[in-house]
């Protein structure tokens, strides 16, 4: 089942009334949709806003971005969290740089070899940036396909990703590709809703829509598992207005970047007490989400008498932390600072 030529026309007369006004949008040129979709990446539009603005007014061009230092990179990505997005986006702007001066190439293949790019991405780039008819497929898009064709193919097969680019590279139209994607984004965002009923009356299919009643089971998915539960208590060091931080390793989980010294298990006051010298303080708990796991910690102020001599701690004054990055898990912690 191939989708239908005329779906186009209502889209696009929809897009024009009702398009939201984004930064990304309104100077679409191929950087600004590069950092604005890495930025989008299971992250909200609202948050990513101050965010794209703060980014682009340090590293305006492919060029800027490359010469800049991975750890100041860093810095301006913190608190959106899932890191190695802006390592991969770092990278991929030195490989731009020198392996097409600087200029990122409008080829699908080209930009899906560069460091953080997938389908999605690339199509996103080629069609927003370029103007090239190339169909931008995402679980939003997959979501408002599978409904309004009232299929049952599980969006988490890759098979159904390729089948729905497929039929989309039929229909979009090559003049107006740029469009015809942001539409489609929008129409997910906006109407064709991921956590509640989708607003079918402001929809431009809804006359067209097959998989309308049935939208509280579409679009199937493959069951999650759940995620395991790690218990870890968080250290807040103080001495003489600096605090301690740690590097974390250089794989796995928030790779290289910075944390407050913490560890598995949610240690007693008791426990800090006997380990440090000088009064400890409890500051609350909190829950951090990664992908596949949970953080639940614990945390805790201790003002030092003298600075601890572990090894691996960094002293850094509070007023120099913000040069640091620090992942958002943490951000509670900073919040005492």
């Amino acid at each position: 089942m191939s989708l239908p030529s005329d779906i186009v026309s209502p889209l696009l007369a929809w897009y024009a009334k009702e398009r939201r006004i984004l930064p990304w949008r309104e100077d679409p040129t191929p950087y600004h949709v590069w950092v604005s979709e890495i930025m989008l990446q299971q992250t909200r539009v609202e948050t990513v806003i101050d965010y794209y603005h703060r980014f682009l007014e340090r590293f305006p061009d492919v060029f800027s971005l490359a010469a800049a230092d991975r750890d100041e990179v860093l810095a301006y990505w913190q608190g959106l969290g899932y890191y190695r997005r802006c390592e991969a986006l770092h990278r991929g702007a030195a490989a731009v740089v020198s392996e097409y001066g600087g200029e990122i190439p409008a080829d699908f293949e080209s930009l899906l070899s560069l460091p953080g790019i997938g389908r999605y991405t690339a199509a996103a780039i080629l069609s927003i940036g370029f103007g090239i008819a190339a169909p931008a497929v995402d679980g939003n898009v997959l979501r408002v396909v599978t409904r309004l064709m009232n299929r049952d193919d599980c969006i988490d097969d890759e098979r159904t990703k390729r089948a729905v680019e497929g039929e989309l590279r039929e229909i979009i139209p090559e003049k107006e590709a740029s469009a015809f994607t942001q539409a489609l984004m929008d129409l997910g965002a906006t109407v064709c809703l991921p956590g509640g009923a989708p607003l079918c009356s402001r929809c431009p299919w809804e006359t067209l829509c097959a998989g309308k009643e049935r939208w509280e089971e579409l679009p199937r998915r493959k069951q999650k598992k759940s995620r395991a539960v790690e218990k870890r208590t968080v250290l807040l060091l103080c001495h003489e207005g600096a605090v301690a931080l740690r590097k974390r390793p250089a794989k796995g989980l928030l790779a290289n970047l910075w944390e407050f010294p913490n560890e598995e298990g949610n240690l007693t006051e008791a426990e800090i007490s006997g380990r440090f010298r000088g009064p400890v303080a409890f500051l609350g708990k909190a829950k951090h989400v990664f992908t596949h796991r949970e953080w639940h910690m614990t945390a805790f102020r201790v003002d030092l008498a003298e600075k601890t001599e572990e090894p691996g701690l960094l002293w850094v004054k509070k007023e120099e932390i913000a040069a640091y990055a620090i992942p958002s898990a943490f951000s509670f912690i900073k919040k005492e600072l």
